[in-house]
């Protein structure tokens, strides 16, 4: 896979909080925040993007970190490992994110929460989903603090890392955001997680406490690892719905990423796909 120019999608820069981020956009319909997994927005992350336009919504795309559209992962494996760490390395001592901290929701998740209200107010419709991957997959969960926030999907949240037993317990959201989604879940809402059973970067003691926090209105796919591409250029399953897809109709990563698009159609209550 090549460098993915993003030609399709429409740039501009975004202000929320005083804070500028140059924001990409495909589609029409009820909007989707699609946020990024390590290193940034990648062809493949795009791609999954464009799937979310296809679906009849609009994708948005926040550039959060990392090289937009740059395949870090084609020509030289050692090159993408150090872009993947340097990447990961600038995100880790950014205030912005919440790495190791219990109980905290990162700082960028009320600059993604103004997104998506500028976003539904754009675009309409019910409600707002959001997407998040791997560094990001929690920001999903906090931004449904917000009664906009319809269909929120954790595709292995990452957060914080997993260093200890209670790290990997717990996920990036504060006590007044857990409290607040919990009482949309108790009123309807739901969320979707997702992981690869051997996953060590989003490890399965995190998806128990989701199903005990949330009960049923918690949606966990959990896939077997060797359901993972074997062309994956990552060295154990993670990208569930990315790099480690095998997109044919059937495959299990392929079905959970169906789910997720209906999970969003669904929730966002979209009927049919644009004309």
């Amino acid at each position: 896979m090549s460098d993915d120019r993003l030609d399709d999608f429409t740039a501009e820069d975004a202000t929320h909080l005083g804070v500028t981020r140059r924001v990409y956009r495909k589609g029409s319909g009820p909007a989707v925040i699609v946020i990024a997994e390590m290193p940034g927005i990648t062809p493949a992350v795009a791609d999954f993007a464009r799937r979310v336009a296809d679906l009849g919504a609009t994708a948005v795309m926040p550039s959060l970190f990392g090289t937009d559209g740059k395949d870090v992962y084609g020509g030289n494996p050692v090159g993408a490992a150090v872009s993947t760490v340097t990447t990961m390395a600038r995100a880790c001592i950014s205030r912005e994110f919440s790495i190791l901290a219990l109980g905290r929701s990162s700082p960028v998740t009320r600059w993604l929460r103004a997104l998506a209200a500028d976003e539904h107010e754009r675009c309409g419709g019910p409600g707002v989903g959001a997407v998040g991957m791997c560094f990001t997959g929690g920001f999903a969960l906090a931004m449904a603090a917000d009664d906009r926030l319809l269909a929120p999907v954790l595709a292995q949240p990452s957060l914080p890392f997993a260093v200890t037993g209670k790290h990997r317990r717990s996920i990036d959201i504060g006590a007044d955001d857990l409290a607040a989604v919990q009482a949309r879940c108790a009123k309807g809402l739901q969320v979707m997680g997702l992981r690869f059973e051997g996953d060590l970067m989003s490890p399965a003691p995190r998806f128990r406490k989701l199903e005990e926090l949330l009960g049923d209105a918690f949606i966990g796919i959990e896939l077997p690892d060797a359901t993972a591409s074997p062309d994956s250029p990552l060295p154990k399953p993670h990208s569930t719905l990315t790099v480690d897809l095998v997109d044919e109709p059937g495959q299990p990563t392929r079905v959970a990423l169906d789910q997720v698009l209906d999970f969003l159609r669904r929730r966002l209550e979209i009927t049919a796909p644009p004309t």
